[in-house]
């Protein structure tokens, strides 16, 4: 007999050899139905393979990210057995699961896939999947298995082994496919109802470029469909929410091919909403005694060789470049913290002066490919929120808190209360990975996780996700759609300081080392307001948006009065512009919609006689007439 520990720490007996799906079914047959995969002792494992010792026990279903993992996974495999079935001659790369379903790079040979060739093997992955074939995992020699894909002459299996270890090797087969994979998989193919083709791509084989060009194939797939009709619709609104659909009518920013790619450039009315968030975290930043900074754009290729970002970094940085004439190699800056341990060391400093909060709207590059770049959420050039905290490791538990508090604060008013924080730790497995002794790694997360403790916050914790220099914790937010996002981060970091032998005298008059806070509540300034872009639609809080009115007059002859008003309304700091074109009123108001100015002031005789203004706000009509006095009160309430 085995013990089993379930996650509410109930203890239950089972045979030797039981899986997860019958301990399941054991509990109840509505919940083995659903099972997709399990945690074993912390491994995710199909949920039909045999457990043989005492083991904690977690089940996934669609709804666990584990359990959506395994499926989509599974049914990238299902779609490579429609494809070999229909394009006998097809060789497959890799057919991982991604955070919105699953993609397979495949190389069809002579065959050139098109858009309309998905419906037809969509159709023939539902009529696989309806013959319920188990995805049967079974454990090889490397020798097999290369024997086995020697014999099928394919060379990208074939490449793919010589990276893996002497030892097992593992194979997936369901129906007439087998493929070298990890796995895990869910039990059979039965459980995948809906499926949906959603593109085609190019993608190079193992990301290089001078590689084959192979086919990536992207889908979706759901236990029913109903899900997945829910999902394309929401596909269709993200579709109509996109930021860089939205920036171009909304005249935020701008690309160009001359300037080069990923990198962006903001028009007026972009520029006028980058500056009053940051202008909002400035002054926050400033209520809470952080001094702001300016740094270089470039570095000496020396200072990112001390932090060990050109050591980590360095294929992802824009390569050195030698000055002509004495050698010397510089960086555009990949990242602002070696800058601000500089301006640490640049003064010696007593525990009394500590916390040193230094805070920049910094811009670093790093070079992504250029098939990754993608509007302002992808770039190569963008602007962090970046602030670096000094301090003694007492302080460090305050100074995280009070970072803890301005972070939720700036989420919650920028319209984000839906997220989750995750505490962002350290493989085991891989510590070459990371920098620093495991002394201080230790330190740094055992103080992330008290902090966050201390507060009652609601954490999920990851592996493998923390920074080379230390432990974090990252917030995941929900937008309007249901989608997440990774935003503003805090870290905290012993190895920096150490790298930089940066010190600060204590009161004991002895030198000692101090400990670092990184923060960046924003994350970066283009890729959060991608994000706000979308979660708004475009439709920002008033105090943010560009333009907060639009004055329409009727005709020409009230243009003078319209400037009267726009003046009047600029000294109360209410932003906003005439409409002079000579269209009609009608078609003024449909394209200030469409421009989502939220409030539009209607000028006709009336109006002009009277003193007064039309009010009408967006999505909400007709507010009636009003002097500008009572606008000006009104539009102070309403903001």
């Amino acid at each position: 007999m085995i013990n089993i520990t379930f996650p509410d720490g109930k203890v239950q007996q089972f045979e030797k050899g039981t899986s997860a799906l019958e301990i399941a079914n054991s509990i109840s047959e509505g919940l083995a139905r659903n099972v997709l995969s399990a945690n074993v002792n912390g491994e995710i494992w199909d949920a039909t393979r045999p457990i043989n010792t005492d083991a904690e026990l977690k089940l996934y279903t669609f709804k666990d990210q584990e359990g959506k993992a395994s499926f989509w996974h599974s049914s990238a495999h299902l779609m490579a057995e429609a494809l070999q079935a229909l394009y006998p001659h097809t060789k497959f790369g890799i057919g991982p699961s991604i955070d919105a379903g699953f993609y397979y790079d495949v190389d069809t040979g002579d065959k050139t896939l098109v858009p309309e060739d998905l419906i037809q093997i969509e159709k023939k992955m539902i009529e696989l999947a309806r013959e319920k074939n188990q995805f049967v995992r079974k454990e090889i020699s490397k020798d097999e298995a290369i024997s086995y894909f020697k014999e099928k002459e394919d060379e990208y299996k074939l490449e793919l082994l010589e990276d893996l270890e002497d030892g097992t090797i593992t194979f997936y087969t369901q129906g007439s496919f087998t493929d070298l994979c990890r796995g895990p998989h869910i039990p059979h193919t039965g459980f995948i109802k809906a499926t949906k083709l959603t593109a085609l791509a190019g993608a190079y084989w193992r990301g290089d470029e001078t590689r084959k060009q192979m086919t990536r194939i992207y889908g979706v797939s759901f236990p029913k469909q109903k899900e997945l009709t829910e999902h394309l619709e929401l596909i269709e609104e993200a579709k109509k929410r996109d930021h860089r659909k939205l920036g171009k009518e909304l005249e935020l920013f701008m690309f160009s091919q001359r300037v080069g790619s990923g990198l962006p450039i903001w028009l007026p009315k972009g520029t006028q909403l980058r500056e009053r968030l940051q202008n909002f975290l400035r002054s926050e930043q400033e209520k809470r005694g952080y001094k702001m900074v300016v740094t270089p754009h470039i570095g000496a290729k020396e200072l990112y060789e001390t932090s060990g970002h050109y050591e980590k970094y360095g294929e992802d940085s824009f390569q050195p470049i030698k000055t002509p004439r004495d050698g010397e190699e510089f960086l555009l800056k990949p990242m602002n913290c070696p800058h601000h341990c500089e301006i640490f060391a640049n003064a010696p400093h007593s525990y009394k002066e500590l916390p040193l909060r230094i805070g920049e709207f910094g811009t670093v590059y790093r070079y992504e490919q250029s098939g990754e770049l993608h509007g302002l959420s992808r770039v190569r050039g963008f602007t962090q929120d970046d602030a670096h905290i000094f301090c003694t490791p007492e302080q460090v538990k305050g100074e995280f808190l009070d970072v803890l508090d301005l972070t939720t604060h700036v989420l919650n008013k920028m319209g984000f209360e839906n997220f989750t924080a995750q505490i962002s730790l350290r493989d085991p497995n891989t510590p070459e990975k990371y920098i620093g002794s495991d002394e201080n790694w230790k330190t740094a997360e055992q103080a992330i996780i008290d902090a966050c403790s201390e507060v009652d916050l609601e954490t999920v914790t990851e592996y493998g996700e923390a920074a080379f220099y230390g432990p974090k914790l990252d917030f995941m937010i929900k937008d309007a759609l249901g989608r997440s996002w990774q935003l503003g981060t805090i870290q905290v970091d012993y190895n920096l300081p150490e790298r930089f032998e940066l010190e600060y005298i204590g009161s004991d008059n002895a030198p000692h080392r101090p400990v670092m806070i990184h923060r960046a509540p924003f994350g970066s300034m283009e890729r959060f307001i991608s994000i706000l872009i979308e979660h708004t639609g475009g439709k920002f809080p008033l105090w943010l948006t560009p333009d907060q009115f639009a004055l329409l007059p009727i005709s020409d002859r009230l243009i003078p009065y319209c400037k009267e008003i726009e003046t009047t309304l600029a000294k109360h700091d209410i932003r906003g512009f005439i409409d002079d074109r000579t269209e009609s009123i009608g078609k003024k108001i449909r394209d200030t919609e469409l421009k989502k100015v939220p409030i539009m002031l209607i000028i006709g005789d009336k109006e002009q006689e009277a003193g007064k203004v039309s009010v009408r706000l967006q999505g909400d009509g007709d507010k009636g007439t009003m002097t500008i006095e009572e606008f000006v009160s009104y539009f102070q309430t309403i903001i």
